[in-house]
């Protein structure tokens, strides 16, 4: 990435949005950040835009373009949390959960495709987590929304491939954020009250323990400066990350037990 790029970052309000979009911006490249309010930054120019609302994405693309004839790069980060049971989540929860995490993504991706296009190149990174690899406890949506956007990742890399458009999932495991203030919070049930306190605490204990924002900005700077990309890459602490393989190689109940155990759930 010696060249300056043209980079549309998303939630770039707070939390790993704004490291990024301030990292790559002081880099030289010219970066613009997607969030729902306006964020002062000397590094990069803040674009107030809705990405669940396709109108409010097409406005901030066309802005890009009244001074750009390239966007070089595309992170799709804007997301959110969710945490309870499966059993008390509601429609409206998860609807909403999903029109960000997945739908969000996806209508970010259609708008910076056609330039892409003509341009027969750019690069498109979709923020996921390990936890899509599997379902978590009292986590289930959020890994079944980012395991969503993974298989549209995947399909995606085989359609744009003729124009030299690259797209990956990077699954990040806790990331010391403020993730935790703005997730979904459903009401939890009686039968599970117990076991989900004990749960959430681990969850923001975890977070609290997570790697550092900047450190995934440099994962991020290196990943872009490579030719070809693999459409999985993972990002985290061993601990987490190991995670991944574990299930692969596992006999189902062995890794559910591992998953208890890191869970406090035995």
């Amino acid at each position: 990435m010696n060249t300056p790029q043209v980079i549309i970052i998303t939630g770039t309000s707070s939390g790993i949005g704004f490291v990024l979009a301030e990292y790559f911006g002081k880099k030289g490249h010219k970066v613009y950040g997607l969030s729902r309010k306006y964020t002062e930054s000397s590094y990069f120019t803040s674009i107030p835009t809705d990405v669940t609302d396709n109108s409010a994405i097409q406005n901030a693309i066309a802005e890009v373009l009244k001074t750009e004839t390239r966007i070089d790069v595309l992170i799709n980060n804007a997301g959110m949390g969710m945490v309870g049971a499966v059993e008390d989540s509601a429609k409206e929860d998860i609807l909403k959960l999903f029109n960000l995490n997945l739908v969000g993504a996806v209508q970010m991706m259609s708008a910076v495709l056609p330039k892409m296009r003509e341009n027969k190149s750019g690069k498109i990174i979709n923020i996921s987590s390990i936890g899509s690899e599997m379902g978590l406890p009292f986590r289930g949506f959020y890994s079944a929304s980012k395991s969503a956007l993974d298989k549209v990742t995947e399909a995606m890399r085989y359609e744009v491939y003729p124009w030299n458009i690259d797209v990956c999932s990077l699954h990040l495991g806790d990331i010391k954020t403020n993730i935790a203030e703005n997730r979904v919070r459903t009401k939890v049930s009686e039968p599970y009250k117990n076991v989900f306190e004990k749960v959430y605490s681990l969850m923001n204990a975890h977070v609290g323990e997570g790697t550092e924002p900047l450190e995934v900005a440099a994962y991020i700077e290196a990943l872009l400066s490579k030719n070809k990309w693999k459409a999985h890459y993972y990002f985290g602490k061993f601990g987490q990350k190991i995670g991944v393989p574990l299930k692969w190689i596992l006999p189902q109940g062995t890794y559910e037990n591992l998953m208890k155990k890191y869970n406090k759930l035995d």
